[in-house]
């Protein structure tokens, strides 16, 4: 189960093509394997969501390459300083992205496109794509397959969807690691090359907004941070916003959102061990955030957002963020930023918060572990 020349030979009949293109993807997909056969618990519905969710990055990679094939100027597309969404999962990043999703100057990678980039989109059929509707059956079966996530995170088929499904597209990316605790390939993306991951990003990125502007991309996924100095090499001109709220908070909560996306498709699941994973990666995470920051001329680029200003009073947030860039926030995005708050604020989940000692957490312990971080950007404690 899980061989990688069974996922490989699927994919290219699905895609009716063999050309991957470099095969630096390949090292990952192999570790990513041997991990979730060996540490990943993984049930019957497990291995049949991992194998339809392979397969499926096999086959888009193949139908990016085959565009690029067909069409080389593709290539001559520029990526001009776009704008990175940063921070810990569950500070808030996902409604910010959403809220500047409603800029209409801004391009984003919408869901519908990330998840099945090819053909290229096009701007007189991208809000009639038939992929949107299959985009959204399929959030639809998510949320019913995983019934204790829905409400968690903001989704839509044409919001805004992280980078994870474009460095997966390369094998390395944090996605994987949301529906299983696989130690050993997490390890491994941490000391991996990440500048390939990049690479391919970008390369999708040109695709997409070939004959689909704008080109002023808004970006976003937390775990840019691990990897931070590997996308300044492919994007050096890039600018960020980061999202910030206290550890304490965040850690069991976004432990709480792992065991909802993977309690469904493992044979066991150890909460302790979650735990002190999800600690240990953001943790060092965090830190080369820190250091990037810290290097001469960076900091600069960098515009920090807390939670609970979005939380209390989102568009003021927004306007200041915006002033702070020195760009200009349109009464047109407002009014779209207003009614997608008003309107997503019975979606978003107001349940009881998760019991940190469930995964062996301790707030007092989080908080000295990240007082680093804490003192740095001056993070407000939640009670």
């Amino acid at each position: 189960m899980l061989e990688m020349s069974e996922l490989v030979d699927a994919a290219t009949t699905k895609a009716g093509s063999d050309d991957f293109g470099d095969d630096s993807w390949q090292e990952g997909l192999e570790v990513l394997l041997h991990a979730l056969r060996k540490e990943g618990s993984l049930n019957d519905l497990g291995q049949d969501v991992f194998t339809d969710q392979i397969i499926g990055f096999l086959a888009n990679r193949l139908a990016v390459e085959k565009c690029y094939v067909t069409h080389p100027e593709i290539a001559d597309e520029e990526i001009a300083a776009p704008l990175f969404g940063l921070g810990m999962p569950r500070t808030g990043s996902t409604a910010l992205s959403f809220l500047l999703a409603c800029d209409p100057s801004r391009r984003v990678l919408r869901t519908w496109e990330a998840s099945t980039p090819c053909p290229p989109p096009e701007t007189d059929t991208e809000a009639t794509d038939p992929r949107i509707a299959a985009s959204q059956a399929g959030i639809d079966v998510v949320n019913e397959m995983f019934p204790d996530f829905a409400g968690m995170l903001p989704s839509s088929a044409t919001g805004p969807q992280e980078c994870l499904l474009l460095m997966a597209l390369e094998f390395r990316s944090q996605i994987f690691e949301g529906m299983a605790l696989i130690p050993t390939y997490a390890a491994w993306l941490l000391s991996c090359d990440m500048e390939p991951a990049y690479r391919y990003h970008k390369r999708v990125l040109k695709l997409l907004q070939w004959r689909c502007p704008p080109r002023r991309w808004w970006l976003k996924t937390p775990s840019h941070m691990a990897s931070i100095r590997a996308l300044d090499v492919v994007y050096p001109d890039a600018r960020f916003v980061m999202t910030h709220r206290d550890i304490a908070a965040v850690l069991p909560s976004l432990c709480a959102l792992k065991q909802a996306l993977s309690r469904p498709l493992l044979d066991h699941l150890d909460l302790q061990a979650l735990g002190r994973f999800e600690t240990e990666v953001w943790s060092e995470s965090l830190h080369r955030l820190v250091e990037f920051r810290d290097d001469a001329g960076n900091e600069s680029r960098f515009f920090d957002v807390a939670f609970s200003d979005v939380q209390h009073d989102p568009l003021t947030a927004v306007q200041e963020l915006y002033s702070a860039m020195g760009e200009e926030l349109t009464l047109q995005s407002q009014e779209a930023m207003t009614r997608w708050w008003s309107g997503n604020s019975d979606n978003r989940s107001t349940g009881p918060r998760p019991d940190p000692s469930e995964f062996g957490l301790d707030q007092l312990a989080l908080r000295a572990e990240f007082d680093f971080y804490h003192r740095r950007f001056g993070i407000a404690l939640e009670a």
